[in-house]
């Protein structure tokens, strides 16, 4: 056995030595001996923030977590004046190795080292980067909405929701950083439609731990309930700047947003949310349409695709692209850089489209943008877009 006195050197050359070669995973700190009573344990985490390499330290109490942030140097450095103070088991993760150091309450250290199965670790570790760059499972807020266990193990029922959320903050991540916000100090979000929070909560989580963000994000729902029970989990888990309001996008008075959200917002619902998000001047817009009925009987009139038409299947079918696609091209119009593409598979969920707007940072000529709209309005003979309307508008 080595020597105890060089035992935490090791330790923390290896982590040095991870973060270095980029195969650090992550370190939990546990058996915490320090002056806080609640304190139950560390997690670290290197993350992004604004394109500088961050440790993420989230510190687990008996009710709440709490991120703190640090550069990498400074975290690396706190760490080996404090932990072994502090913590009496330190647990490195790494692509290629286990290494844990026992601290005695004497101060004894004890190192042991052991390989990780390289097969094995691919796939944990790639489910470890997608949980340390969007979400990190073991979130109380998660357990809180009925996501985890509270050994914050995914219950199987939730699977599908889990990787919606996961991949809703992966677009909001990229969206984020080709837009005007890319390097903005903070964020105001709107999310029509909020329901029980999954993406809201998550959404809050990612801004204010992840990116460093001073987020004031918003969620209107119409179920008081769902207002109810959601800000009671806001405050139960101490996340600052997360509120939830009773109320509907087409009533919900205007204010400046930054970032907005309508998923799953009936028929013209969406329409109402884009155009309050174009007119609040949000830098990104995020719809997941649904139940598209306006378009749909002005399709009936006698057309050269009638015949293909006549069958219900394709007709909403047709309905919901031209919809959407117009919705899209009115975005554009309106200085935005817009995408229509498959959120989730449709093995997760059946509504599975949304639509993405970033607000350009260069004008653009829209003279084009408006004679497409105009030629796919007269070939389908379409007299109304409720978002065209509303655009329109006074």
């Amino acid at each position: 056995m080595t020597s105890s006195t060089s035992d935490g050197d090791r330790f923390f050359k290896r982590l040095a030595d991870s973060l270095d070669e980029h195969s650090f995973v992550k370190l939990v700190l546990a058996k915490y001996r320090g002056p806080e009573p609640d304190l139950l344990r560390a997690t670290l985490r290197r993350i992004q923030v604004r394109d500088a390499d961050t440790l993420s330290f989230v510190y687990t109490y008996r009710t709440r977590d709490v991120t703190r942030n640090m550069p990498l140097a400074d975290g690396l450095q706190s760490l080996r004046e404090r932990a072994v103070e502090l913590f009496g088991h330190l647990h490195l993760m790494t692509r290629s190795e286990d290494v844990q150091l026992m601290v005695s309450k004497k101060g004894q250290q004890t190192l042991r080292v052991a390989a990780v199965e390289h097969e094995a670790d691919d796939a944990a570790g790639a489910h470890d980067r997608e949980k340390h760059r969007f979400v990190d499972i073991a979130r109380p807020f998660l357990t809180d909405l009925g996501v985890t266990t509270p050994q914050h193990q995914l219950v199987p029922a939730m699977a599908r929701k889990w990787k919606q959320i996961n991949k809703f903050v992966e677009v909001l991540d990229s969206a984020l950083k080709a837009s005007p916000l890319r390097d903005a100090k903070d964020v105001r979000v709107l999310d029509f439609g909020a329901g029980k929070g999954y993406l809201t909560f998550a959404m809050h989580e990612y801004l204010h731990a992840t990116r460093g963000m001073n987020a004031q994000v918003t969620g209107v729902e119409l179920r008081e309930d769902m207002v109810r029970l959601c800000n009671a989990a806001a405050q139960r888990n101490g996340m600052a700047g997360l509120a939830f309001r009773h109320g509907d996008v087409r009533t919900h008075a205007r204010e400046p947003v930054d970032v907005m959200i309508a998923l799953h917002a009936c028929d013209i619902a969406t329409d109402y949310a884009i155009d309050m998000g174009i007119r609040a001047g949000a830098s990104i817009i995020m719809c997941s349409p649904c139940c598209h009925k306006q378009i749909r009987p002005q399709l009936l009139s006698p057309h050269p695709l009638r015949p293909i038409l006549q069958h219900g299947i394709h007709l909403g079918q047709e309905a919901e692209m031209l919809t959407d696609g117009l919705r899209a091209l009115l975005l554009e119009s309106q200085g935005y850089d817009t995408q229509v593409f498959e959120f989730v598979a449709l093995e997760h969920t059946s509504k599975n489209k949304m639509i993405l707007a970033v607000k350009r940072t260069q004008p653009r000529p829209v003279d084009e943008v408006l004679a497409q709209i105009r030629e796919i309005k007269a070939f389908y003979g379409i007299r109304e877009h409720c978002l065209e309307t509303l655009l329109a508008a006074a």
